[in-house]
Order: C-alpha cells, then structure tokens, then sequence
C-alpha cells in the first residue's frame, strides 16, 4: 500500500513523515526545507492490521497546477506513480489557505483522509473548527493530529483510516471545473471560483476571535527581529553568539576531552604493533589513518554544537525572519528572496542547499542561486574554519563569524556580476513567505538534528576521508620508483611532485609550498581533508589544544611549520572556504542549473573569486604588518587582473545585450 503525504509548505509533513516512519529527515520552521520525496514503511507499531505500508513525503506544494519545480514533483508523483490513498496534511491554524489544495486532491479519484494538523496551536489560541461539519462537506474523514508530540498525537487513528478507505471512491464538494493534471495552470476564473468556494466553506466551520487592532507579542518581536535596518546587527550578534559557545567556550572544552581518548587509542595500537613491525605500516596506521582521521574527528564536538544552536535558531523561527530582512537586498541585486533559503540550509551541507534552488522560478536567479550557495561555509568547511581559528587566532569567534559574512558579502557581489553577465537586469522577482509562529525551540529535535548530523561526520570521516588519508600516506611515502623516500627528502616523494606545479600558482597567496598546495586539492573530493591531510602532512595529531603550541612573532609553532604567516593563513583560509565545493556540490550544481555552459562558467567564477580574495587578503595583509607586498605579487597582479578584465568584458557584452533587448521591446510596442 503506497500512501502520499502531501500539504502547503511549512504544515508539518515532514514532522509527521518522521512520526509516522520513524525517521529523522531534516524538518525547519519556514518553507522550502522538502525539495524532493522520501520514501519510508510505517513502523510496525502504528501499523495494527498488518498491511504492508509505504509512505512517500513530497515537497510541499500550494495547487496541483505547479509553479515551481519541487511542486512538480508532487505533481508527477501523483500523477503517474497512483497512490493508494493521500493523505492530505492541513495546517489547523491557516484553514482558509490549505483547503485550496485539498479541493483539488478530492477531484483526483484517489482516497484522501484530511490529517488536520497543529492542532494544540488553535485551541491555545481561542479558534475551534467544526469537524462533524468539515466532514460533511469534503466528503472525506478528517482526523486531528499534532505532529510534534509523541503522545495523543492522532497518528494511529490517520494509519487506521487510510487502510480503511482505500480503494473507496468520494466526490468532490466542488462544483466549478475539474483540475487538469496535464496543465501547467488552470484558468484565472477557475481558481477564483475555487477560492470563494474555500472562503465560503470556512465561514461555515471556522470561529476565530481576531483582535486586528492589537499588536501581539509575535508582532512586538517581528518590529526588531525583522526590522529593515536593525534586524541584520542583531543577525550578526546572534551568530557571534552562535561562534563563540561553539568555537570559543563549550567546544574546544568538550574537543579537549575526545582528543585525549583518540591519543591514548595511538598509544595503544603502537604499544600493541611493537617495535619489530615495519615503519611504513606504522607510519601508515599511526600518521595516516588514525593521525589524520583522528585530527579531523577532533573538531566533531565544535560542529555538533554550531549545529544544535543553529536547529534551535530554526525551529524557534527566527531564520524564516532572516529570509524576510535579506529578500529587499536580494531583490536589488537580480536574485529572489527565496534565494537565502538554499543558503540558510547550505550551512549544514552544500548539497541540500543547491536542491533547495528548485523553490525559484526564474530560471537565472536559480541557477545563479546555485552557483552562489557555496560561497555560505558548510559543515564541511567547520573544521578548517576551527582548525585556523583555534591555531592562529586563539579560538576568536569573530573568526568564523566573518567566513559567513564574507560569504554574504561575495554573494551580493557575484549576484551583481552575473545580472550584468547575463543581461538580464529587469527580471520581475516576488517572495511571498508565510511568517511561522515564534515557538519555543524543541530540545529533542534539535538533539536528534545535531546527532544525525554527527552521524554523517563520522561517516564520512571512516569511509572518504579515511580512504584519502591512507592515500596521501603512501603517495608521501614513496616515490615514482616505489622506494621508501629518505628523511629529509620528502621532496621527491610522489604527492610532492603532483602538488609542487600547484604550489608554484600559489605562492601570490601565500602559501605556495607542495604541502599546502595537497591538502588544497584532496579538499575538492571532501573539505574535511584539508585537514586530515595537513595532520598527515606535517605529522601532527593534535589541532585542538593549541595551548601547547609558543606563540612566536608571525604566528604558532605550528604555524612556523606551514610556512605560513598570520596573514597567508587567513588567505589560506579563505582560499579554501571560497573556492569551488567538493565533487558532491558540484554534481548537485550540474543536476540542478542543467546547462553546462552555467555549470563551467560557475567553477570558474568560484575559482576565480576564491583566487582574488586569498590574493588581496594576503598581499594587502602583508603590506599593513611588514610594509612591503609580499612574495608573488606582481605575477599574482598579472593573474587577478587577467581575470578582472575578463569579467568585466563579459558584463560589458551583457549590458550591450540587455540594451539590445530593450529597444527591441521598445519597437515592438511601436513606441
């Protein structure tokens, strides 16, 4: 039995996919979170009478006449995959606008059950709804439920009705024309018939006490929260906050305590390999695999922690806010909205965020959506963003803090860049977002968030990053004749002479050095092994208690071992962070601007930018604390400015474009 869980954006699906199933998909209190369907079983459980039951949780979607691409997902899925029943999730709190959707659905022939969702929210706030009477007229049976409690949830009750009215046939209380799954859109008039039809059913089964005169305490918080000049300050201070448990206070504390365990492990694999075993295995096990993995590992607690406060942020709905002070900006910059939800969701992972792009119809304010989400440091990112913190910063929140502001401010750059780019600098854009309710923040979610999260670290680290550890280890191990290479001769092993050319383009940065120049590269296949690498690199274990490192005039101990200043390693940083993403993003990329020429074009403009900011960090950053420019600078000039002109010729062609087009307009209309 297949049952579809569809419903508007923000209603609670899959929240209630997650009760139903006994999964744990990613929920957030704003729209846009669900971008594709997932599927699960029901857990037994729920599941009395024994049927097998599989539940599909589609993207969130206002008409069955899809304007974006997530809703033509659940448009598809219903149409061609026929379910067994819909279950049709309503938002208690918002009748009049769900009810739309739910006409709709009943006109599909497909048994629908109403799970009439938050329930508990009406009845703290005065508004009753009239079932028996709601039932009479869809003609379907309605069930209450309360998606975020585990118990007197309704969920038992919505199972048992879908297996009771399968295969039953029920009509439609709506009397206008029947929705067409073959069309993109329905008529105008259509949809209006449709909407008084809705307006009219809830009069008859809605009481709602409104006091539109007063201001409540949702709207008090909004005049600061989202004021248009306030409301980014206060974003900036709480993200600061955010760094500073993360990063500075409770993490490093708690990364403090997992470092110790992962050292007292290497003492016990090298006290039980003994002395006669080979150093190249040796080296192999205690440098590479549980040196590099375990440096990596380390910084786990710092990211559980920025991710637990960042689910709390969301689920108490102040990142829906966010959106809402970002949209004015976006808008005069050529992109949606709707564009700093992907990237909201792109501080967990790339990949997700880059999906999320789907929300936007215009097709170049998405793809250029996609191509700049990245820019947004991932989870990925946290542990170089920790690793430079904590070694050349002593742990300074600010650190991170900024990554993410650098990243906005790029964003908007490159926004402006490629609206000229592409000529189209008179693109109508529209955000339309239901503000959610301010709540209090669900603990147990944002634990289940934070540990999921934690899950996918750790895997990623004993599978990906393990595998490319073990091979930086043996390429740094031997050279091309496939000898051990001598101390003091690490030089001429194979990985130093595959990253020495890519050193060379680098030293303008910085850090033109093969070692560097490696880890730069392996943080293509994964961002995480910037820093596994560097541990194997250099042979060292401990990133996390920086205390045991002297500082020295030009930065750490460690530091001096990298060859970097203060001022290369910020560019070091950032050269990292700002550059293309892993192998992973760029096929979500390719997936979703569906155009090579984009997809290209957006390497190269990440490459570049990541180039020009490490470059100027670097150079200018020199300049200020030695008084001269630093080495490389006038082929890095060369460089930079190489690909300024180029960028700026490409602009100049899309303005001339984009007068074109106007005057071609201009004519059409005979003006």
């Amino acid at each position: 039995m297949k049952v579809a869980l569809t419903g508007n954006p923000n209603s609670g699906k899959t929240t209630l996919f997650n009760l139903i199933t006994g999964k744990s998909e990613k929920v957030g209190n704003w729209a846009g979170v669900t971008v594709s369907k997932k599927e699960g079983d029901v857990r037994k459980s729920l599941n009395k009478k024994g049927t097998s039951m599989k539940v599909i949780d589609l993207p969130g979607a206002y008409s069955m006449s899809p304007f974006t691409s997530e809703e033509n997902i659940t448009r598809d899925f219903i149409k061609n995959e026929n379910p067994d029943v819909i279950i049709n999730i309503v938002d208690a709190t918002n009748l009049s606008r769900s009810l739309f959707f739910t006409t709709q659905l009943l006109e599909l022939e497909i048994p629908v059950v109403v799970a009439l969702n938050k329930s508990d929210l009406n009845r703290k706030q005065g508004i009753t709804i009239n079932i028996k009477e709601l039932e009479n007229i869809l003609g379907c049976p309605i069930i209450e439920t309360v998606s975020i409690s585990n118990s007197e949830n309704g969920i038992d009750k919505l199972i048992d009705k879908a297996i009771e009215v399968k295969g039953l046939k029920q009509k439609s209380p709506f009397k206008g024309d029947r929705v067409d799954l073959s069309n993109a859109k329905e008529v105008e008039g259509n949809d209006k018939k449709r909407y008084d039809f809705v307006k009219t059913v809830v009069g008859k089964v809605e009481n709602r006490k409104v006091q539109s005169n007063k201001a409540t305490m949702q709207d008090k918080a909004d005049r600061i929260l989202a004021h248009k000049w306030f409301g980014l300050p206060i974003f900036v201070l709480v993200m600061l906050g955010v760094f500073s448990i993360s990063q500075t206070y409770l993490g490093p504390f708690l990364a403090d305590t997992l470092v110790g365990w992962i050292d007292k492990f290497g003492v016990v694999v090298e006290g039980f390999l003994g002395e006669g075993v080979s150093p190249v295995l040796s080296s192999l096990l205690l440098d590479g695999i549980i040196g590099g993995v375990g440096a990596v590992v380390g910084f786990l607690p710092l990211i559980m922690i920025l991710f637990f406060l960042i689910a709390l942020l969301e689920d108490c709905g102040y990142m829906a806010r966010i959106a809402v002070i970002m949209d004015g900006l976006f808008k005069r910059i050529g992109l949606s909205g709707k564009s700093i939800i992907p990237m909201i969701i792109g501080t967990g992972c790339a990949i997700p965020g880059i999906m999320a792009t789907r929300t936007i119809k215009n097709e170049r304010q998405r793809r250029t959506t996609a191509m700049l989400t990245p820019f947004i440091p991932c989870g990925a990112k946290l542990p170089v963003i920790a690793l430079f913190s904590g070694v050349f910063f002593n742990d300074s929140a600010w650190v991170g803090t900024s990554m993410y502001f650098i990243g906005i401010l790029l964003i908007i750059v490159g926004a402006l860049i490629i609206v000229r780019i592409t000529g189209e600098t008179n693109a109508k854009t529209f955000f339309i977002m239901e503000l959610p309710q301010y709540k209090v923040p669900s603990l147990k979610r944002a634990t289940i968030s934070m540990f999921s999260r934690g899950k996918a670290f750790i895997v990623k680290a004993g599978t990906i990053i393990l595998l490319c550890n073990t091979v930086i280890q043996i390429m740094q191990t031997f050279n091309w004749k496939f000898e051990v290479v001598a101390e003091g001769a690490q030089n001429t092993s194979i990985l130093a002479t595959i990253a020495s050319p890519f050193a060379f383009v680098l030293i303008p940065l910085g850090f033109g050095v093969w070692q560097l120049a490696a880890a730069a590269i392996t943080g293509f296949i994964a961002k995480e092994n910037v820093v596994g690498t560097l541990a194997v690199v250099y042979s060292i274990t401990n990133f996390i208690d920086t205390e045991e490192f002297t500082l020295l005039s030009g930065g750490t101990e460690i530091g001096q071992m990298m060859g970097l200043t203060t001022v290369a390693a910020l560019a070091y940083l950032m050269f990292n962070l700002f550059t293309p993403p892993c192998f992973a993003a760029i096929g979500a990329m390719n997936s979703e601007m569906e155009d090579k020429k984009w997809l290209w074009g957006g390497i190269a403009f990440q490459f570049g930018t990541g180039y020009t900011i490490a470059f100027l960090t670097y150079q200018i950053g020199t300049l200020i604390t030695t008084g001269s420019v630093g080495a490389g600078f006038i082929p890095g000039l060369v460089a930079v400015t190489a690909m300024i002109v180029t960028v700026a010729y490409l602009m100049k062609k899309g303005s001339e474009k984009s007068k074109s087009i106007s005057r071609n307009e201009v004519k059409a209309w005979g003006i």
